[in-house]
């Protein structure tokens, strides 16, 4: 008998959907696979196996009543900045230890409508620096990448089918990649953050991550009710490789990595052109720091002025350097920002999609820091969707990702072509 836990999510929920495995019994096998591996993963901050078996059991309920839910019974990591009503909410701050909303976060709700059974999942204080105890899922010793490291991990260990994530600069790629796992950044404002802990208004995007391409584009349509593929392009893409104004950040490996992606792309029939990127990009990517964390004060104005000894030394450094820098910076990233939106379609006019790496690197050593946003921050900014790939492993035997990215909007392009790009790489 196949192990369940081995299934796909879009064979899992098929199965179940159509009575062929209850989501009780896939509960279970997924439930022996967490106790297995969470000791040493360490990727939940709330894990009730009560709760999810009623979860479970009130999704073989509802298809015994002859409803379908798309994600029937899958297990789905819920990123701790995202509220759920019935496991607390803490952000991953000891300011909010116990902290139970009401309410699910607008994607959650429409995650449990479609009978995905959830847990929490750790991220780094408010989705920002200080990290958790997550570990890297292929080597205890490496971290998982942040801030949504413990639904990269807990993908990535097999112990869920999904999870969701954020990303202010690139905390949904970079540790996907870190992971071994897809992660999909979808348009900005897709998934909308009702619900959720919002540290930069211009920035933050709820995202999701999965075993493939495929099951994110399962999670994708049954959150949204629109089809996001993958389809099966009629032609080899034609691909923009821009390491962008970050390329002296990439280590050996992931120069290393992007020749042998080139190469097996362009052995699939795909057209790869090196393409730079100007001014536009460069002054809206330095001024990231500015948006990011001066929204971030205003964001975090009661824990400022209330529970700011509960904030850690580099948050609270963080802030008050946002706080000291003038408000016209802020409108001055905002202006930028905006324009280099504008200006990103005729930048990549002519082409299908970007290719561009998802990190500078392997995970680094140890889990008292995440890594860099170095290859993600500017495709946030552009609020552009992009998919980051298992792509090979580095020298440490750490995983390595390849990024597609496409215009804002295209978000079935950006996933088709990351699917084409993975097969190929694959091959």
């Amino acid at each position: 008998m196949t192990d369940p836990t081995t299934l796909s999510a879009s064979e899992a929920a098929a199965r179940v959907a159509a009575g062929k495995l209850s989501a009780t019994a896939l509960a279970e096998a997924m439930l022996d696979r967490i106790a297995a591996r969470e000791p040493v993963v360490r990727a939940f901050t709330h894990l009730d196996p009560t709760l999810m078996r009623q979860q479970a059991a009130s999704v073989d309920a509802a298809i015994k009543a002859g409803r379908k839910p798309r994600l029937a019974g899958l297990f789905l990591g819920v990123k701790d900045v995202l509220d759920t009503w019935d496991q607390p909410s803490e952000y991953g701050s000891p300011i909010w230890a116990g902290h139970r909303p009401k309410s699910d976060a607008s994607c959650v709700a429409l995650a449990r409508r479609a009978g995905a059974v959830l847990a929490k999942t750790v991220t780094t204080e408010f989705a920002t620096r200080r990290p958790g105890p997550t570990t890297n899922p292929h080597n205890p010793g490496h971290t998982p990448g942040g801030s949504s490291s413990g639904s990269a991990a807990g993908v990535g260990a097999g112990m869920l089918h999904l999870a969701f994530a954020t990303q202010t600069a690139g905390s949904i790629i970079r540790p996907a990649a870190f992971c071994g796992v897809v992660g999909f950044k979808p348009s900005w404002g897709t998934l909308q953050r009702i619900g959720m802990k919002v540290m930069s208004e211009s920035l933050d995007t709820i995202g999701l991550m999965g075993r493939s391409v495929a099951d994110v584009a399962l999670g994708m349509t049954a959150l949204t009710g629109l089809d996001h593929g993958p389809a099966r392009p009629g032609k080899p893409p034609r691909l923009a490789l821009i390491l962008g104004p970050t390329a002296h950040l990439a280590a050996p490996e992931t120069l290393a990595l992007m020749d042998r992606v080139v190469e097996a792309a362009r052995a699939k029939g795909a057209t790869v052109t090196p393409v730079e990127l100007g001014e536009p990009f460069k002054e809206a990517l330095a001024l990231h720091p500015h948006v990011m964390n001066m929204e971030s004060a205003e964001a975090l104005g009661w824990e400022l002025d209330h529970a700011r000894d509960g904030l850690s030394p580099i948050l609270n450094e963080r802030m008050s350097w946002a706080q000291g820098e003038p408000h016209a910076k802020l409108a001055e990233g905002r202006a930028a920002f905006a324009a280099a939106q504008a200006a990103f379609a005729a930048a990549v006019a002519g082409y299908d999609a970007v290719l561009t790496p998802s990190a500078p690197g392997e995970a680094p050593a140890g889990i008292a820091a995440t890594g860099e946003p170095h290859f993600n921050t500017l495709w946030t900014l552009l609020h552009t969707p992009a998919v980051t790939v298992p792509a090979g492993t580095g020298p440490k035997g750490l995983p390595l990702g390849a990024q597609i990215v496409a215009p804002r909007g295209q978000d079935l392009a950006a996933l088709t072509w990351a699917e084409w790009l993975h097969e190929a790489i694959h091959a």
